[in-house]
């Protein structure tokens, strides 16, 4: 019988005795909401109607000029209500917390988009919010910040560890832990313990379905190639996952190689990591010899976890998807490149991304469709940028 619980010999639930009450509740309300309809409905309408999506497939035909080969379409998740794919997850999230009938929300983020889009879907349905947020995070997304307490939500900040996701992580399980009756913890990636890295996957797969029919409409045909970066992974496996049974479409994540895979300053899980768990989760990871979580770095806060999505690290295994590594400085010159091209400022995250495609594109033939998934807008990182790049006069 199936292990419904795990993807091959990856995932589970690796939690302390007092979650496992919880996990279970979840599991069986969400297996409820996935066939009610009136839910099904009302998620719909929050998508449309508040989110905006569907959420456009742009032609990016100068991007396409530029690197020669296939013709680039690109997913706008930028154009999605928060700018970011994280409000696909969170609305269906939220909406299920209101379900269970419990009023306090906590998150974890890193890029902020994760605590944005919480913030957001806990003011529209009059939810109490918290997010965990570690300093350096707070230091360099000092928007997100400003816009999570606009909308009333608490930040909390994390000064442990290396202050970034993985401790935010930490901190958000502890509390979870400590209130779980009265808690909802709404996790914004699609790892962590069974069955989030099945639902996250679940309500972010409207990306792909999307795709599938905008790309029937406009090229008559399917991609022969999906890109995404890959941080713990839930925008790119809501890319994936509706072509899983598609062998002509192929799948590349691109993970952040921060300052080289040779250097040990980055945060690629699959590329340079091994077997083990973290956070609930059996998955690829960055460790030390020690099994100790390795430091991270990554240019881009959201893709700066030392851990991958279970499914993708599945899909890895079986040669289904491939996963490159994108430096700092790769991921730089994308977000330049794409800003003056077409005139799209995507988020550092997506950036590496857009990296991979356009190098992928360029050797493949101007028959061939590429799609790559921009899964956040840049304005978030712009003071990021300015102290990379510097800016002219």
């Amino acid at each position: 019988m199936k292990d419904r619980t795990r993807f091959g010999q990856y995932g589970g639930r690796y939690v302390p005795e007092i979650l496992m009450p919880a996990l279970e509740e979840l599991e069986r309300e969400y297996d409820s909401v996935k066939v009610d309809s009136i839910f099904q409905a009302e998620l719909r309408e929050y998508m449309r109607h508040y989110g905006g999506r569907p959420t456009p497939l742009y032609f990016a035909r100068r991007l396409t000029e530029r690197c020669g080969g296939a013709r680039i379409y690109l997913k706008r998740e930028d154009l999605c209500h928060g700018g970011a794919h994280k409000f696909n997850n969170v609305m269906g999230q939220a909406l299920l917390c209101k379900r269970m009938g419990k009023e306090r929300v906590i998150a974890e983020t890193g890029a902020g988009q994760h605590g944005t889009a919480t913030a957001m879907a806990a003011a529209v349905l009059g939810l109490k919010a918290e997010i965990y947020m570690g300093t350096e995070d707070i230091a360099r997304q000092r928007m997100n910040v400003f816009r999570m307490k606009l909308m009333g939500a608490k930040v909390h900040p994390v000064d442990s560890g290396s202050c970034t996701l993985k401790d935010a992580l930490n901190e958000a399980f502890r509390d979870w832990a400590a209130t779980v009756e009265s808690t909802y913890y709404l996790m914004g990636t699609a790892a962590g313990p069974h069955p989030y890295p099945a639902m996250v996957r679940d309500f972010q797969s409207v990306i792909g379905k999307e795709i599938r029919r905008q790309i029937l409409s406009q090229e008559g045909r399917l991609p022969d190639l999906l890109v995404a970066c890959v941080g713990g992974g839930s925008n790119a496996i809501g890319t994936f996952h509706p072509f899983l049974n598609d062998p002509g479409v192929g799948f590349l994540g691109a993970e952040a190689a921060g300052k080289g895979l040779d250097t040990g300053k980055h945060a690629a899980s699959i590329s340079g990591g091994k077997v083990g768990v973290l956070h609930g989760c059996k998955s690829y990871l960055l460790q030390d010899g020690n099994g100790m979580i390795s430091q991270t770095h990554s240019v881009a806060a959201g893709l700066d976890y030392p851990g991958v999505g279970p499914e993708h690290s599945l899909l890895n295994d079986i040669h289904r998807a491939q996963y490159t590594g994108i430096t700092d400085q790769q991921a730089l010159l994308a977000f330049r490149t794409l800003s003056e091209v077409e005139g799209i400022i995507p988020a550092l995250e997506s950036s590496h991304a857009v990296a991979a495609g356009m190098e992928r594109a360029a050797e493949m033939s101007k028959d061939q469709v590429i799609v790559i998934t921009v899964s956040g807008r840049g304005d978030k990182d712009l003071e990021t940028v300015i102290d990379l790049m510097g800016v002219d006069d």
